[in-house]
């Protein structure tokens, strides 16, 4: 199953949660209408949104509180990229400028937190402490894989171990987060529940991990973003890690440089003991495996196309170019 055939499975639902969001970021304030509006309506593969409304419906979900979490989940993920970019100095996302190249660091650092506790209003509104427990963690266990990774830049030391609680921490922790509340919501076992959850964080960490294999390997159109972004802040990815730890002196020199001083100087040395070590064939190796652990979590659900689409999702996050 392709993304649009799965998009197509919760279509009226995706508009909904748009048209949800659009209702809730409503302000007097006209710079966070302008700059909310703008990120939020800057495209995107909005995966998590989706998760979310798939996994409920997999659990046989037959209400439309659904709509609100997913909408929740994307204000969440939306305020992590707003200051994200400010983090990383970002200029390109999606094909376009970042909110901080045109409105600056300050607007959109403060339009972020409006996200979040707009989000965190819309979780009030559902009234479940239960779903709030889980999102409240989520986002808490986001900042500080945040705070890791920066801990992280420019150090050449990082070990695997280290960068996986990163990706864990600060990304897969929301897929984590989007396809539990789905069993929660529609009221399933706590094994059943378990099993979304680690569904959500194995197809989580796939997905990030492809998403450090295309910054070395996509083209700038293809990614949205610049290539060699990560490389350029001295973020320490498994490909990199990978042939710091395997390739011979000149090349553990050259990464360590790298990642050290940060920049794109020697990008095409540094390209070059990527692929001279097979760090990219490792990488993906790694989301080969998390996107067959996530699918084995789903043999608890009956089958229904909303379960084959989930199963389906994992493939399009390692098989993805973009």
């Amino acid at each position: 199953m392709e993304l649009s055939a799965i998009r197509l499975l919760v279509e009226a639902d995706m508009q909904a949660v748009d048209a949800h969001i659009i209702r809730h970021l409503r302000s007097d304030v006209v710079l966070i209408n302008q700059l909310g509006g703008y990120i939020v309506n800057s495209g995107g593969k909005r995966l998590r949104p989706l998760l979310a409304l798939l996994s409920a419906k997999a659990c046989d979900y037959a209400g439309e509180g659904h709509i609100g979490l997913a909408a929740i989940v994307e204000l969440i993920h939306t305020a992590t990229l707003l200051h994200d970019d400010v983090v990383d100095d970002s200029k390109l996302r999606r094909n376009r400028e970042t909110a901080n190249a045109i409105w600056g660091n300050e607007a959109a650092v403060l339009v972020g937190d409006f996200l979040y506790t707009r989000a965190f209003q819309m979780m009030v509104d559902l009234g479940s402490m239960r779903i709030m427990d889980i999102l409240a963690q989520a986002t808490n266990t986001i900042a500080e894989g945040e705070v890791l990774q920066l801990l992280n830049c420019n150090d050449p030391d990082t070990t695997e171990a280290s960068y996986m609680e990163v990706i864990h921490s600060k990304t897969a922790k929301l897929f984590e987060a989007a396809t539990r509340i789905g069993a929660v919501l529609a009221g399933r076992s706590e094994a059943e529940e378990r099993a979304l959850a680690a569904y959500g964080m194995h197809a989580g960490t796939a997905f990030q991990l492809v998403d450090d294999v295309l910054d070395y390997r996509a083209s700038s159109e293809q990614m949205g973003k610049n290539v060699g972004d990560d490389l350029a802040e001295g973020k320490p990815t498994l490909p990199l890690i990978h042939a710091l730890r395997t390739g011979n002196a000149a090349q553990r020199d050259v990464i360590r440089a790298a990642i050290e001083q940060g920049g794109l100087d020697r990008l095409d040395e540094v390209l070059a003991a990527i692929e001279s070590t097979g760090a990219i064939a490792y990488t993906e190796s790694i989301a080969r495996r998390e996107a067959q652990l996530a699918v084995s979590h789903l043999e608890v659900l009956p089958d229904t196309p909303y379960k084959d689409a989930l199963v389906s999702l994992t493939r399009v996050a390692v098989e993805r170019d973009s």
